[in-house]
């Protein structure tokens, strides 16, 4: 059964044509996870990727000292599982659900053929690993280029770029970030201790950049965000 859904344009499936991303809607099989369910494990060595068709995703990475690191979020749309299928190596990051999620697994010699068969979902994808370095090294570059408060703002504003809603009332400046994160996942992400996203957050929340609520952040004014970031110029 297909899903009929307005995919985000930042996603795999927001980057293909009508056709294309309706055949690929039905390859694989279709699965349901619960919410915190593990969909893929760190070190797993299985082959198979994951289209994921409703919900959000996080991708955490754990060290040998049992310190938990937020890589990344990904939301309906997003292909996930694809590094270690393409290089047939051991998982890199365990995948969990954040939310009730549905999806396809799809294994790597399918979608290797889908591929094949079709150059634009290649371009696709190839689109899609750039921008995932292109995030990769930015957050690198933030580690040595800002302080700890632009910092955080600059991975709101990407956030807010790739996943926020528009709330009714904010005249296309307002919006909710979009995917459910703690602030230890928001520090994860920006590179800080807690206490000093803690911090972070309750200056950019007095500035009246942002709002916070129960696992939940609305951006007040995204083009003043963006401008605090300094991602002005990176701006669609």
């Amino acid at each position: 059964m297909l899903v009929n859904h307005a995919w985000a344009p930042s996603t795999f499936l927001g980057r293909l044509g009508n056709t294309t991303r309706e055949e690929l809607l039905g390859q694989g099989t279709p699965i349901t996870y619960p919410a915190h369910r593990t969909l893929l494990q760190q070190g797993d060595e299985s082959r198979h990727v994951l289209l994921i068709t409703t919900g959000v995703v996080k991708v955490v990475a754990s060290a040998e000292s049992g310190y938990d690191m937020l890589l990344a979020v990904r939301i309906a749309g997003d292909l996930v599982g694809e590094m270690a299928a393409f290089e047939e190596r051991p998982r890199s990051g365990t995948v969990i659900a954040c939310s009730d999620v549905t999806a396809r697994i799809v294994q790597v010699r399918t979608l290797e053929t889908f591929l094949t068969r079709h150059p634009d979902a290649m371009r696709a994808i190839l689109h899609m690993l750039c921008a995932r370095l292109r995030w990769a090294n930015g957050r690198r570059i933030d580690f040595q280029a800002y302080g700890s408060l632009i910092r955080l703002a600059r991975v709101l504003a990407e956030l807010s770029r790739a996943y926020a809603q528009p709330t009714p009332d904010g005249d296309g400046k307002r919006c909710d970030l979009g995917v459910t994160l703690t602030q230890a996942e928001l520090a994860s992400l920006a590179g800080l201790r807690l206490t000093t996203a803690e911090k972070n957050l309750a200056t950019l929340t007095a500035m009246g950049l942002v709002k916070r609520s129960y696992r939940n952040i609305t951006i007040c004014d995204v083009p003043k965000l963006l401008e605090f970031a300094k991602v002005v110029a990176d701006n669609p």
